[in-house]
């Protein structure tokens, strides 16, 4: 019997694209025969997800979990929509959203957590799913988000299974004041973000090269009025105020009552909680963003 080692493991892999834990089990159950466990592999259909993995997974499911303080956002693939109506496939995202709370957002923690009620690990369960339902899908991205005292909502819009949909949005406040409260404006500002597609909380965290681009297009539409250097300067900086208005959550107009800022929304909440409330932080995940689809 050969002995099973982490590089024969890894060959195994290479040449099935089947999971870890798989690997392993079917190295043990061929008694460590390299080619037999190929076959093994094959007779239970694992080793067919290799033969989809070049193919363009850009639907699926966002799943998003919060526990107290805590929440997770985890975007799982697939190559159709039709898929993120299979039970099976949503109980597998919702899985995968818990182990992503359980470790912080840690996507090569999450793949290696078992899964339960069986003996695959994350990983290994998706490779099965994928011979299964017989589409490539993938582990895109995770991400989570905390506060020392507070809460954390989620909101997801599309929603096709509680906590699973197309966009999911994770939503911070930090304070000591009524957590019931909290949780209510937390959920609206989440709602918000679903809406209006913040790029930064802060105009402080704004990508400066996004900042950069967008002066540039100011100062060339400002240049074409003719108009006197300081004139056209005062309109670049004008724009840009605008510009941040647009993409900054703190600066938008809150899209639940089309008045206020969302910062005077989250300044006037004090009142209600009875205690300073702060915006800690957002999360927003849509799917398939980023793709590039054929």
């Amino acid at each position: 019997m050969a002995e099973i080692t982490a590089s024969l493991v890894k060959e195994l892999r290479e040449k099935t694209g089947a999971g870890m834990m798989d690997c392993k089990k079917a190295l043990g159950e061929t008694l460590g025969d390299l080619e037999k466990a190929v076959d093994w592999l094959r007779t239970k259909g694992l080793s067919a997800a290799a033969k989809k993995a070049g193919r363009v997974a850009a639907e699926g499911l966002v799943g998003v979990i919060t526990g107290g303080n805590r929440g997770a956002v985890i975007e799982v693939n697939a190559e159709t929509d039709f898929v993120g109506r299979n039970e099976i496939f949503q109980k597998f995202v919702s899985t995968a959203a818990r182990a992503a709370l359980d470790t912080g957002g840690d996507m090569t923690k999450i793949a290696a957590a078992p899964f339960p009620g069986t003996d695959r690990d994350i990983q290994g369960e998706l490779t099965h799913l994928i011979a299964t339902i017989g589409e490539n899908m993938s582990l895109r991205r995770t991400a989570s988000i905390s506060v020392s005292d507070g809460v954390v909502a989620a909101y997801v819009h599309n929603a096709v299974a509680p906590d699973l949909g197309k966009i999911g949005v994770l939503v911070a406040l930090e304070s000591t004041g009524d957590k019931a409260k909290l949780s209510a404006l937390a959920k609206q500002l989440a709602m918000h973000v679903a809406a209006a597609n913040p790029q930064s909380l802060t105009v402080a965290d704004l990508d400066q090269a996004a900042i950069e681009r967008e002066r540039a297009v100011l100062a060339e539409k400002a240049s074409q009025t003719g108009k006197a250097a300081d004139i056209i300067a005062k309109m670049v900086e004008g724009g840009l105020r605008k510009f941040h208005q647009e993409v900054v959550l703190l600066e938008q107009l809150f899209v639940i009552d089309g008045k206020n800022r969302v910062s005077k929304v989250v300044d006037d909440a004090a009142k209600q909680v009875g205690a300073p409330v702060r915006l800690a932080g957002f999360l927003r995940f849509a799917l398939g963003e980023g793709i590039e689809k054929k």
